[in-house]
């Protein structure tokens, strides 16, 4: 049995260079979607979608054996955004919302959705009522790699939003998508690697 390691396999979405934004198209995806809002640093909310989306993941990879199919569970990923979005720039994490999810492949089916969170309930007890799994489509997008600390994000992002996206007639298709390369309880602040991803359209 083959597994898939979608990072290898679409590499293009989970790559890009540090301190230069490059355009990507992305295709309809496939997420076990969790939503919330608030600081995730003390979010109760947030620690609950972190709690429940891996489970439910790795219950979908057991599962999908069974199919003859076996791959690595994707990284985390999140979108994010601010109802102003200059409080997401600032770091204004009290005023957040946020959408925390992990890629399941298109073989992946409800029937075996529906068996994991079976499977995850018998631990952690009623599931978040936004739990789903649900497409995303973003298309073009322009994304880069940020080593470092999360909350050192802001320069990068302002740089995208006042001077890049200007420039070339863009404005915003989506909300700010991070997909997580390195494991926070493993490694370094300084070190952590962390796609920035902005669907954008014409303006």
């Amino acid at each position: 049995m083959i597994k898939i390691d979608f990072r290898k396999a679409l590499a293009g979405l989970y790559t890009a260079p540090a301190g230069r934004f490059v355009e990507v198209d992305v295709p309809q995806l496939g997420f076990v979607k969790i939503d919330g809002q608030g600081d995730p640093n003390t979010s109760p909310a947030y620690r609950q979608a972190i709690e429940w989306l891996y489970p439910v993941s790795y219950a979908l990879k057991f599962a999908a054996k069974g199919i003859g199919k076996d791959y690595v569970v994707p990284p985390l990923e999140g979108l994010w955004w601010a109802d102003e979005p200059a409080d997401f720039v600032a770091r204004r994490k009290d005023r957040w919302r946020w959408t925390m999810m992990i890629m399941a492949p298109d073989f992946i089916t409800p029937p075996f959705f529906e068996a994991a969170i079976e499977k995850a309930k018998r631990k952690l007890g009623d599931a978040p009522s936004s739990l789903r799994l649900e497409p995303l489509t973003e298309g073009r997008s322009l994304q880069t790699l940020h080593v470092g600390n999360y909350d050192d994000e802001g320069p990068a992002l302002a740089r995208l939003h006042d001077e890049i996206m200007p420039v070339q007639g863009l404005t915003f298709a989506g909300p700010h998508h991070e997909i997580y390369l390195s494991d926070p309880r493993k490694t370094a602040p300084s070190r952590l690697k962390t796609i920035l991803r902005q669907p954008v359209k014409p303006h």
